[in-house]
């Protein structure tokens, strides 16, 4: 089941490896501290850091360790609720303006690449989203067929017509949004990275931030290698949120997400199980997620197959179990790399940012945080230096939690049952 050179690690990591990088002394004072060197924060500090802020990231572990290199490197426009969902919650002009800012994730991230000149295998090449019953490629095609709020070009392919599009027939047909892209989570995070260093922010690893006291004029934030005064907070941490706030800890909720990457494959059988380029995910509640590794030799694929486990050993069969099932061409595929990552879901479905006297956030994407966390990074760091275009739909909408949550999913398991009933009813 396992190639002899199998790896405990991420795919990706192949071709960038988290690095500490230079590691200078911790500044006794900053404009602008951020914790978490992700996408959100990373982002975040090359708009600081353009703009004038003495700017510091800090993370607990070696930078780029977290989920921005654990992804599948799948960009969509990353808003889960729908207009409907949307509307009654907060009106149609905010529900609109949501879910125009998922638009612009995706139209930020095509528009950064290209302006930058990050080297990260980017690429527009479309969803195929399948549909796992009869009834949710109904609901797809009507779907379809709105016009809704924002123009997605998107179409159907029904069953027959699917496999030019995915090699599989346990799919009933899906629907093609030709806009969304894909990247190289690895090769990102590096080049992201070394754009907030040339701005002039400094980037520490390996530096666990214990506390953040406020004060008069700023933070005293607490650290394992001593304390910093910082005007300003940035928290970028999403899934890895932990007991450092305790008001944010009890909104985010982490949850494990797993991937493999297959062993190289022979050409023609890539091309058969996958002709195309396209990410791919279905409709279903715990969704998979996969796609073709930007060089078209492997597959690399991806699912909530387990609640707690963490070892690769035993959640990279459960994932190839579910590729075997997807594609039974594959019955004799090895597995090459499994890993997993936490993902920060909220109680809502939605993304959340906002700012309190100096202390900013942006977290939550459950799921989508690709796109999103770059985009709202830049938007929160723009806030944190000062510029009126920062401002969010997401800023002042309700942050929700429930009784007794305190940062421990103890609810997943009965959630995730119903949600695996759902799914095989197609509801």
């Amino acid at each position: 089941m396992f190639t002899p050179d199998f790896k405990p690690e991420p795919f990706w990591w192949e071709a960038a490896r988290p690095e500490a990088g230079a590691q200078g002394d911790l500044p006794t004072s900053v404009d602008v501290l951020i914790v978490g060197a992700g996408y959100t924060g990373l982002h975040a500090a090359v708009q600081t850091a353009r703009a004038g802020c003495r700017t510091l990231v800090l993370d607990r572990e070696v930078a780029g360790w977290g989920a921005s290199s654990r992804n599948g490197g799948q960009v969509s426009t990353s808003v889960k609720p729908g207009f409907a969902v949307l509307k009654k919650r907060y009106g149609a002009a905010r529900a609109e303006a949501i879910l125009r800012e998922g638009q612009a994730s995706l139209d930020f991230m095509k528009r950064f690449m290209g302006e930058e000149g990050i080297h990260c295998q980017f690429q527009t090449n479309g969803r195929f989203h399948g549909a796992h019953t009869a009834r949710q490629y109904d609901k797809l095609a009507r779907e379809a067929e709105s016009t809704g709020v924002l123009k997605t070009d998107a179409f159907v392919v029904p069953r027959h017509a699917q496999h030019a599009e995915l090699g599989t027939d346990a799919y009933y047909g899906g629907i093609v949004f030709p806009h969304h892209a894909s990247l190289h989570p690895g090769l990102y995070h590096k080049g992201l990275r070394a754009l907030a260093e040339e701005a002039g922010a400094q980037v520490l690893s390996q530096c666990a931030v214990t506390g953040i006291e406020r004060q008069k004029n700023g933070f005293r934030v607490l650290t394992d290698r001593g304390p910093v005064q910082a005007a300003k907070v940035v928290l970028a941490t999403n899934g890895y949120t932990g007991g450092l706030s305790r008001w944010h800890q009890r909104r985010v909720i982490p949850i494990g997400s797993y991937m493999i990457a297959t062993e190289e494959l022979p050409g023609d059988v890539m091309d058969r199980v996958m002709p195309s380029d396209r990410i791919l995910s279905d409709t279903r509640k715990l969704v998979y997620y996969y796609r073709p590794s930007p060089d078209r030799k492997r597959i690399l694929f991806g699912g909530r197959v387990s609640l707690k486990e963490t070892d690769p050993l035993r959640t990279g069969p459960l994932l190839r179990a579910e590729l075997v099932r997807l594609f039974p061409a594959l019955k004799d595929v090895r597995i090459s790399h499994s890993w997993s990552g936490l993902v920060g879901y909220t109680f809502d479905t939605l993304m959340h940012s906002g700012h309190e006297r100096g202390l900013y956030h942006a977290m939550g994407y459950c799921g989508a945080g690709v796109g999103m966390a770059s985009y709202l990074g830049m938007r929160i760091g723009q806030q944190a230096s000062g510029n009126p275009e920062g401002a969010l739909a997401f800023d002042d909408i309700p942050f929700p939690t429930r009784p007794f949550y305190t940062g421990n999913p103890w609810f997943l398991a009965p959630s995730v049952l119903a949600y695996r009933v759902r799914d095989r009813l197609g509801i």
